[in-house]
């Protein structure tokens, strides 16, 4: 459930709003113009209404709409949260009051009827777009916090607010609305998921390293703190981990957010058989890692490795607990 919801921190008239999107959804009734374009899977019943819903603006689509209804309610149209939150999309009683509609036409305006709640929920998030629009950073991601978050708080920070709440909601939607339209649940990955995965993390070279930053949108402010009292509140940047998650994303593979996680969801490499893409950590133990690169070739790994740093190529031995090597498996996206 999004706070925004209970905030009304955007409050935009929806009579526009409504007026247009029942325009898109009547004209979209006919034809099947952006099917293509939903690779996510969406219940049957729903399909016509998240692809038609979710082309109204150019940061809604079909693909995020369905992921954003996936994360609070798993599509189901009875959900109510503890916290008051109702339907298919979640939405606060104040909320549908502002910004929920009729998008079936049918005199009702229900926010339990899936034919109201998922157009008003596009028309929300278009709204939030518009609203933190000249906020600098990708526009998606910023649209998705203000949906989580508040614009307001969006527009203080200047983007993705340092909250890992807020983070980790952007960081669902996003992995989940890229997911690929197929792969096999278990399977590792490919070598040329792997090449394009080695390539994403070179393209990064020389970011600053920050304490808890990086997600799969890309850099970001982290956290506070590290055990050494290092904080990345501050700094737009990644972690090792937040590095690595990236990386793969990137290439439909999501991965957890920590190092440790991240060996536990991937699949041990024998010594000597790793290859270009595979996840070197480093721990004395699986409980204990604390650090992962990704194995470049020869000996050599690119990382972010600590505080201070920026992300760079190191060798493979640089630190001297080095506990194994392992091949990132993919996961089906209920598992981010």
């Amino acid at each position: 459930m999004s706070p925004l919801k209970a905030s009304a921190a955007v409050t935009i008239g929806v009579g526009a709003t409504a007026a247009v999107i029942v325009a898109a959804l009547v004209q979209g009734a006919g034809d099947d113009p952006v099917s293509a374009a939903l690779s996510l899977a969406v219940p049957s019943e729903y399909k016509s209404l998240v692809e038609q819903a979710g082309s109204l603006c150019p940061q809604v689509t079909p693909n995020v709409l369905a992921a954003l209804l996936t994360q609070e309610s798993d599509f189901n149209p009875k959900a109510k949260s503890t916290a008051g939150a109702e339907g298919i999309a979640q939405f606060m009683p104040a909320a549908w009051k502002s910004h929920g509609f009729d998008g079936n036409r049918d005199g009702k305006t229900d926010v339990w009827d899936p034919q109201d709640a998922i157009p008003s929920a596009a028309g929300y998030l278009c709204d939030i777009a518009d609203d933190v629009k000249d906020v600098p950073g990708n526009k998606q991601n910023n649209m998705l916090a203000a949906y989580n978050a508040g614009s307001g708080t969006v527009r203080k920070y200047g983007g993705v607010p340092p909250y890992k709440e807020t983070q980790n909601y952007v960081q669902a939607i996003d992995a989940l609305a890229n997911q690929p339209a197929s792969g096999k649940n278990g399977a590792t990955l490919t070598e040329a998921q792997a090449a394009a995965a080695v390539d994403t993390a070179q393209e990064m070279i020389g970011t600053p390293y920050s304490w808890g930053g990086g997600n799969a949108s890309g850099p970001s402010t982290g956290s506070c703190c590290s055990p050494e009292g290092h904080s990345g509140t501050s700094i737009t940047g990644f972690d090792c981990s937040g590095l690595t998650l990236y990386a793969y994303s990137r290439v439909g593979i999501t991965l957890p957010r920590t190092a440790a996680q991240q060996y536990a969801a991937s699949e041990p490499v024998k010594p000597g058989e790793q290859r270009p893409g595979d996840l070197v950590f480093y721990g004395n133990s699986a409980a204990s890692i604390h650090h992962v690169g990704i194995y470049i070739g020869g000996g050599w790994i690119l990382d972010a490795p600590r505080p201070g740093t920026k992300v760079r190529i190191d060798p493979m031995g640089a630190m001297t607990d080095l506990y194994g090597v392992a091949r990132p498996v993919f996961h089906s996206s209920k598992e981010i």
